[in-house]
């Protein structure tokens, strides 16, 4: 414990020292502002009479009621805080790995009376506690404001942060496992991005097994989708999660226990593989 405690206070330090946390709580606070500012509702008696959408009236042919006006928006929203907050966790913690493997850093952490496992999962739960808590802030703020203009609690939406933090960790397990190899941020940062991007294509497999001319070639497609972190399918999963069955059912498939099972190997064997390399390592 005394070493999880240790590396979080120098993960949260670092990030204060670096302006992670201050450029992590301008640009959330920002998009918060735009939310609160964009969505305007007049609601009586419960139902919709009235919406403005960023200073522009919309149109309401009758009364709608408030419960799926807010489930309706929230959904939508929760797929734009997906990618913002994944996007935002991968650039404030590609650093940690990189950044403790450094000349002279490296050799004061082990220095420490402490195996190298527990010094890097220290560092692994001090990062996803880091990109945790803008995910908090983001997504708790939202849920507030939509309260506050509508009297709706919409649990869900709330709930719906787990999701996107699972995402988080199994792409911080990968973007550690990068950081002990190449021991470059850079190089971290634009890996992790492009297996962010790399789940959205994949999502058509069946089609690109099709498409292909040889056998081998089905096979790798088909086991790059099954090996790879379902990215883009998870985000939809969290919007049909915030959704309730209120969107299409080809979305609502999302919600599939295989996507979420085989993303969660892939983080594992990541974190597994970036602690044997970190171990056999020489500084």
């Amino acid at each position: 414990m005394k070493v999880l405690a240790a590396n979080i206070e120098d993960v949260f330090r670092e990030a204060a020292a670096r302006w992670t946390l201050i450029a992590y709580f301008c640009l959330s606070s920002i998009f918060i502002l735009m939310f609160a500012a964009a969505v305007n509702l007049d609601v009586v008696n419960g139902a919709l009479a009235g919406a403005k959408l960023f200073g522009k009236e919309m149109e309401v042919g009758g009364s709608f009621p408030i419960e799926k006006i807010v489930t309706g928006f929230e959904s939508g929203f929760t797929g734009i805080i997906y990618g913002l907050c994944t996007f935002l966790a991968i650039f404030a913690t590609a650093h940690l790995v990189p950044r403790m493997q450094d000349k002279g850093t490296i050799d004061l952490y082990l220095s420490r009376p402490a195996s190298r496992l527990k010094l890097l999962s220290s560092r692994y739960v001090a990062g996803l506690l880091l990109a945790t808590s803008n995910v908090a802030y983001l997504i708790l703020t939202i849920w507030l404001i939509v309260i506050w203009k509508t009297h709706v609690v919409h649990m869900r939406f709330l709930l719906g942060g787990a999701l996107i933090v699972f995402t988080i960790a199994a792409l911080l397990a990968f973007t550690f496992l990068i950081g002990v190899i190449t021991s470059s941020t850079g190089v971290s940062i634009m890996t992790t991005y492009a297996l962010f991007i790399f789940s959205l294509p994949l999502m058509a497999h069946a089609k690109m097994e099709a498409a292909v001319s040889s056998e081998w070639s089905a096979w790798l497609i088909r086991g790059l989708y099954w090996v790879l972190p379902k990215t883009a399918e998870i985000g939809m999963a969290v919007v049909a999660f915030v959704s309730g069955g209120a969107i299409p059912e080809e979305v609502q498939k999302a919600l599939a226990p295989a996507p979420f099972l085989s993303t969660a190997l892939f983080g594992i064997g990541c974190f597994a593989l970036a602690a044997l390399a970190f171990k056999r390592k020489e500084f």
